[in-house]
């Protein structure tokens, strides 16, 4: 990853220490609207926890709360955004995201069910100039560590769509990853959760832990 999280990113990558070995943390981004940005609690610790033991990284398995519209969004290259329902951004708040990603943060955005309608809304204020446009199955995010070759992973239902991933690209880079119809977040919940089947579970992980990894080799 470029910009301003460039050292950060390396120094996770190839697990390095910084900061006298303090973890880096992956984040959860909180948003008006009346959605639940707040679903799957268990997601992004499960996540952070599967990296570190199969792609080296060094993340604390507690993840950070972060409103869109604080600067403290800059403190983390990599937030993770989900929910059932509406999404609403200010004027200044998606000026404030939209500073974040040019500035080399990265956007995981999971639908996880009803959200979709809103979130597009939301990100065109972000960025106006641009469309979401489906990523093609031969795309580096679903080549890292893990291959799929048929792009993301069908993990719940939901309206019977096929899974698809779209990508907002700011100068050439990719700087908001849109996982549709897939349900990825709920795939890295905590089992019992939805008693999903492991073997999806890790599918499920697998997918994220390629985001994960291209969002800060990128």
């Amino acid at each position: 990853m470029k910009y301003i999280f460039s050292a950060i990113a390396l120094s996770l990558l190839f697990n390095f220490t910084i900061e006298d070995n303090k973890s880096l943390q992956l984040a959860l981004l909180k948003y008006n609207g009346g959605g639940d940005w707040y679903a799957n609690p268990t997601a992004l610790p499960n996540l952070a926890i599967f990296c570190n033991q199969n792609l080296g990284t060094n993340f604390d398995s507690d993840y950070a709360t972060v409103d869109v519209g604080s600067a403290e969004i800059f403190n983390y290259p990599f937030i993770h955004m989900t929910g059932h329902g509406n999404v609403v951004f200010s004027d200044t708040e998606a000026e404030n995201l939209r500073n974040y990603l040019i500035a080399g943060g990265f956007l995981h955005i999971d639908d996880n069910y009803g959200m979709d309608p809103y979130v597009r809304a939301a990100m065109k204020k972000v960025f106006p100039e641009q469309e979401f446009t489906e990523l093609p199955f031969e795309h580096e995010i679903y080549r890292q560590n893990f291959t799929f070759k048929n792009g993301l992973p069908k993990i719940h239902k939901h309206d019977d769509k096929p899974a698809q991933g779209f990508g907002i690209r700011h100068e050439g880079r990719l700087v908001a990853y849109y996982t549709y119809e897939t349900d990825l977040g709920d795939g890295w919940e905590d089992q019992e959760v939805h008693k999903d089947p492991e073997d999806l579970r890790q599918r499920s992980l697998q997918m994220g832990a390629n985001i994960v990894q291209f969002a800060f080799q990128q």
